[in-house]
């Protein structure tokens, strides 16, 4: 009996269905904007940080809600500051 060959998979042929994580996305953006201003020869004021002290239990006011919506108004801010 022949011995069944089973197909090799090239990842790089899959499809990405992988998204990155809010806090991956933000990230990202602050990094972007962050080398644009870079690259104008501009400064922009330190992003928010990442909070530590989430408890988990998806209180009313986490910290996450306080740091997305500290990275949205830095956002706003960075871009108007490369807007000129």
């Amino acid at each position: 009996m022949a011995a069944v060959e089973t197909p090799s998979v090239r990842a790089d042929l899959l499809p990405m269905t992988a998204q990155p994580s809010p806090l991956e996305a933000t990230q990202a953006l602050f990094a972007e904007l962050q080398q644009r201003a870079r690259d104008a020869g501009l400064t922009l004021r330190t992003p928010p940080p990442v909070p530590t002290t989430c408890c988990g239990r998806g209180c009313n006011g986490c910290v996450w809600e306080g740091f997305y919506g500290a990275a949205a108004y830095w956002r706003q801010e960075a871009e108007l500051v490369l807007q000129g």
